[in-house]
């Protein structure tokens, strides 16, 4: 088990050359969504297993999702060989708890939409879930489009300050990060790790080395100049 005191995620990889540049530039998770409720996937999952299978020992893999069945989920985390999930969807309580018991050495991180209910709702869910998971991640609803990730937008970070501040678990900072904003939202929320998608790629969709490596230098200068009290909880990767 490699224990960490903050992750830097990077969501949405294109092909395996995209993600062993990911890794290169320092990103410790690369994330693939896939079986989406809103946007496209970027890779079939045959494609995304073949990245998974390149980046072993590089970076640890997610898989972001929206399904609600567990074993339908551990089952595509099998086929991919992902070392973790993101529940992004509405997975019931008791699926949650199914997957949790199916399969105990899976990274297990559970979204929180902010913009999506009140606050004091997503608190509710998070501590139904909190036993059940290993880390929480705070995105953006985006009514317009109601998407729910990789919306290109922040939210009111306020709210995932006391989120972090609130939760037994790690918390995940995502929704419209970028290389210069990261370190100020580091700060203002002071979560155990960040997470950014489409706020490091270019007009193409592609991910932009040299956004990626500054948003990754950012982030560490950001997580380094805390003491290691300030952040929400260390993180373990399985």
């Amino acid at each position: 088990m490699l224990r960490m005191t903050y992750v830097v995620q990077v969501a949405g990889v294109c092909s395996v050359d995209e993600g062993l540049m990911l890794a290169a530039c320092g990103a410790t998770h690369v994330g693939l969504p896939l079986r989406l409720a809103v946007h496209r996937p970027d890779v079939s999952e045959e494609q995304a297993r073949d990245i998974v299978r390149a980046l072993s020992g590089r970076a640890e893999t997610v898989l972001i999702t929206y399904l609600a069945d567990a074993l339908e989920t551990l089952a595509l985390c099998r086929y991919l060989g992902v070392s973790g999930v993101q529940l992004h969807g509405d997975m019931p309580l008791g699926q949650v708890r199914l997957l949790r018991q199916a399969a105990p050495d899976l990274f297990v991180i559970k979204s929180l939409v902010v913009g999506a209910a009140p606050e004091a709702d997503i608190f509710a869910r998070a501590q139904d879930h909190a036993p059940l998971v290993d880390a929480f991640l705070t995105d953006t609803y985006d009514p317009a489009s109601g998407a729910t990730g990789a919306t290109g937008k922040a939210h009111d970070w306020k709210v995932s300050e006391r989120l972090a501040q609130r939760l037994p678990r790690p918390l995940i900072l995502a929704g419209g990060l970028n290389p210069d904003n990261v370190a100020q939202a580091i700060q203002a929320v002071r979560p155990a790790g960040v997470d950014a998608h489409t706020g490091l790629e270019d007009a193409q969709g592609r991910k932009d080395e040299a956004l990626v490596r500054r948003f990754v230098a950012e982030a560490r200068r950001a997580f380094d100049s805390m003491p290691a009290a300030g952040l929400a909880k260390d993180i373990e990767s399985k």
